[in-house]
């Protein structure tokens, strides 16, 4: 039995997969990481089954976030974005991923191409000039509908109004169009969970979409109209067929790949990639994509992996530790693609164990060794099979009849469930047989054979189990082949080796390459490690942005995920509270309405002179103040200085250092994560050599004790207190 060539789509013979392209306000984490191996693995088996395969991904780099988080780090939105890309590009280097092309947003060819698609957009009657006012999510890049206040429903973040001439797509035309597409391709969009949110959401309604800014500088300039830039989702969608030359004189990648077969994205950027993308494409009169799958959300210990709730995980100190295998089997496994997924240390490491090192690691050691020590390293003639090599021979063609048509659904966790089911029964026949043991009533004749047969089956199991495996563990897998004396694993793997993938490939005489270890087994410390180079990652990562603000997590995927929580609006009480003159300074303002409650504030950042508080302040004196949601996600004590403790933390578009004289009522481990209040507009003070941004509130108890100021709800980060 042979392995299917079968794909998707109707580009015979080829087959075009795209990651999203991530957002560069932030660092790559494990759940880009997550999206990116997913892609991976699926590019390395269509070329293994002889299918020519365009694998792309990118960054995706203008908009006003980014041109806000230049500039709070002080440099240009383009050196800000080259850093960034570089971050993302080098890490997929090191991990090993095989993509065809990497497309930043920046560049002359993408910019070209989106001028190309506006202009034919334009020139089809589908965008037209008029004005918005309302609100808008900057970090979301997203229209929100509701009044001034309204917080974002993807990310829960407060929206601002604005007020601008834009162009607008006739998005609701297409309504009844999509509908009918939706209908006719219900393979377009997946899982079920995502089509059912797309088409209520289309059902519900379509309003034309906004596709330029005037108050935002950093993107695609219109062509003629440069006042306007092209809006963030009308050119990031765009990067699917820029990338192949659409837009250039040079299109034979675009007639060669488009329309691609595999869109692979996270779930919450589905709208953009289900309605707007289609919508455009119907427009512009180019085919649209034959699939869009969205992958579930990334958790640390049950909750999601995230920038602002300072959980995330890099991708580099998995590999660091246990190697990059170790996290694309653990990744695929663990979750079955469409579905949340958690990750931990310690799940990680019992995965490692169980299935890498004691399964398939032991295994080929095992094999490898025995027939290194009683053939000289040769495979030997298995012979006549018996029922169990018969079984074991069964069971292996079962699975790969089994294993394409499984991942070709992207049902990965349970593709490698199946494929180890096959590693079990291998190592179960081998020590049934123990080769390494001779019966007294058995001949030397006798043992020989059944060495030669239980050796030459097993070795072959390792074989079909190995090719199998190789789009999910490729180090390993070529380290395996070679053992095996079948050369290297990339070149069968260019020549499409698994086309023809079948029992009894591996032939008598084969000479085996020497053993090598491929999983050694991880001990507890290898946790402590992990969970020790994560905590100097988050510290690297708030020095290298000058110890103040970095950028927000990415828009798209698993991975930086988007909170579900809608903003609460946080009342402080105020009715009781002292007036403030208008000399009075925010931190007496912040003292005065915290103590509301009975009790003093302690001011917690470092103030020389306070000013006396009046008895009275007005509504317009308290708007003065801006308190924001934080989280603290680094505490420190400040050397020589027993009250003080630094505190690094996440106003969710931000981060801050602030100085705050807590140090002998709090453990810093124990702030870590907690969810407090801070004075955002309080001007920078220096103690101790340090800079101070900003202030924290906390109520004094009686002895002088502080209580911090937080919250027992889901509050978003940065939310603003009134």
């Amino acid at each position: 039995m042979t392995e299917s060539t079968s794909k998707t789509g109707t580009n015979s013979g080829r087959f075009y997969l795209t990651t999203p392209i991530y957002y560069v306000n932030a660092r790559p984490h494990l759940g880009h990481a997550y999206s990116t191996i997913v892609c991976d693995a699926i590019a390395r088996r269509k070329r293994a089954l002889g299918v020519e395969t365009w694998f792309l991904t990118g960054t995706d780099e203008h908009g006003q976030k980014i041109e806000r988080s230049a500039k709070a780090v002080g440099c240009t939105p383009e050196e800000f974005a080259t850093k960034i890309a570089g971050e993302f590009r080098g890490l997929w280097d090191r991990l090993g991923i095989t993509y065809d092309d990497f497309i930043r947003t920046t560049e002359p060819r993408h910019i070209r191409g989106v001028q190309r698609l506006f202009t034919t957009l334009r020139d089809k009657g589908y965008i037209y000039k008029g004005s918005y006012t309302g609100q808008y999510c900057v970090f979301d890049e997203a229209y929100v509908d509701g009044p001034p206040g309204t917080p974002c429903p993807d990310c829960g973040r407060p929206t601002e109004t604005v007020s601008e001439e834009n162009y607008f797509f006739k998005l609701s035309a297409f309504e009844r169009k999509l509908l009918e597409f939706y209908d006719a391709n219900p393979e377009f969009m997946g899982p079920e969970s995502t089509r059912r949110e797309v088409i209520s959401f289309v059902r519900g309604g379509l309003k034309d979409l906004s596709v330029t800014r005037t108050s935002v500088s950093w993107g695609i300039p219109v062509p003629g109209d440069e006042k306007h830039v092209v809006y963030v989702w009308l050119d990031a969608l765009a990067n699917y067929i820029t990338a192949l030359g659409y837009g250039s004189d040079d299109d034979e990648k675009f007639k060669k790949f488009w329309p691609a077969d595999i869109h692979l994205i996270g779930k919450e950027i589905s709208r953009f990639h289900c309605v707007y993308w289609p919508a455009f494409l119907m427009a512009a009169g180019i085919a649209t994509p034959h699939s869009v799958r969205a992958n579930g959300w990334l958790l640390f210990d049950q909750g999601k992996m995230s920038k602002s709730r300072g959980n995330i995980v890099r991708a580099e100190t998995v590999q660091d530790v246990l190697g990059a295998d170790a996290l694309r089997y653990f990744l695929l496994r663990e979750i079955p693609f469409g579905q949340d997924g958690n990750f931990s240390f310690d799940a990680l490491v019992q995965r490692y164990n169980g299935d890498l090192a004691n399964g398939y690691g032991n295994l080929v050691s095992r094999v490898v060794n025995m027939v290194h020590k009683y053939f000289g390293g040769a495979v030997p003639e298995a012979g006549a099979e018996t029922q169990a090599e018969a079984a074991l021979r069964a069971n292996a063609e079962a699975a790969i009849a089994a294993f394409g048509p499984a991942f070709d659904e992207l049902n990965f966790s349970d593709t490698l469930k199946l494929l180890w089911a096959v590693v079990a029964e291998t190592d179960g026949y081998l020590t049934t047989n123990a080769p390494w043991k001779k019966p007294p009533e058995r001949s030397d004749e006798e043992h020989t054979k059944i060495q030669a047969r239980v050796l030459g089956t097993a070795a072959e199991a390792i074989r079909v189990i190995t090719a199998l495996a190789y789009p999910i563990v490729p180090d390993a897998a070529a380290k395996v082949w070679t053992q095996l004396g079948l050369g290297e694993l990339g070149v069968a793997a260019k020549n499409g080796f698994l086309k023809d993938l079948a029992w009894g490939g591996l032939k008598m005489g084969t000479k085996f390459g020497e053993p090598a270890p491929l999983f050694p087994r991880a001990e507890k410390e290898a946790i402590e490690r992990m969970q020790s180079l994560e905590d100097e990652n988050s510290r690297t990562a708030v020095e290298a942005a000058g110890g103040g603000s970095v950028v927000e997590e990415v828009k798209t995927p698993i991975t930086a995920q988007t909170q579900e929580t809608a903003a609460a609006q946080v009342k402080l009480a105020v009715a009781k509270a002292p007036v403030a003159t208008k000399d009075s300074t925010p931190a007496a303002v912040v003292q005065a309405a915290t103590a509301s409650a009975g009790a003093p504030v302690v001011p917690q950042a470092a103030t020389e002179n306070t000013a006396q508080v009046p008895q009275h302040i007005t509504i317009d004196d308290f708007a003065k103040v801006e308190l924001r949601v934080a989280q603290i996600l680094v505490a420190e004590r400040v050397p020589k200085a027993d009250k003080l403790l630094r505190l690094e933390v996440d106003l969710g578009t931000e981060k801050r250092q602030i100085l705050a004289g807590i140090a002998e009522h709090y453990e810093p481990e124990k702030l870590i994560g907690r969810r407090i209040v801070i004075v955002a507009n309080l001007a920078p003070r220096k103690m101790r050599g340090l800079e101070s941004n900003g202030m924290l509130l906390a109520a004094s108890l009686e002895g002088g004790t502080p209580v911090l100021a937080g919250f027992l709800e889901d509050v978003p980060l940065g939310a603003r207190l009134k």
